[in-house]
């Protein structure tokens, strides 16, 4: 089954280069995400069934990376800048901060993983079906829904 990948690693570069904007976008770093996507694999979801068959992120490994991520965040903070893009120290809430948390990107308590962990998941989620999209597109899709069951 990795056979498949291997068979698509340009496709992987582009679809790299163009979902950048959207990892800009999201809460974590570009440093952060890299490591997320070594810690995810993808797979093939009903590789033979042509109408369902879709990709999806295999997201098992991420929990043992959270505490790396943390690292990283501390790293980024102590230097002056925050993944959100604020840099002040101040506890006392503002806009920024009341944004952030309704949207879930808060800090706040032992949530703040368990936050942090549904938002990889979910770009990772996000990653796949563009990668796939981006297959179809190129009609590369039926080629490698069919190399993954080899």
């Amino acid at each position: 089954m990795a056979d498949w990948t291997d068979a698509i690693v340009g496709d992987r570069m582009t679809v790299d280069r163009e979902f950048n904007q959207r990892v800009a976008a999201s809460e974590f770093t570009s440093q952060e995400w890299g490591l997320i996507m070594t810690a995810t694999e993808f797979e093939i979801e009903h590789a033979d069934d042509p109408e369902r068959a879709r990709i999806v992120a295999d997201t098992d490994k991420l929990p043992q990376i959270m505490p790396e991520l943390e690292n990283i965040r501390s790293q980024v903070s102590s230097m002056g800048g925050a993944p959100g893009g604020s840099s002040g120290s101040s506890s006392g809430g503002g806009l920024l901060d009341s944004v952030k948390g309704a949207l879930g990107l808060g800090g706040g308590g032992g949530g703040g993983k368990n936050q942090q962990l549904e938002a990889a998941e979910r770009l990772t989620q996000e990653y796949a079906d563009e990668l796939q999209s981006h297959l179809e597109q190129k009609g590369k899709w039926e080629q490698v829904r069919v190399a993954y069951q080899e």
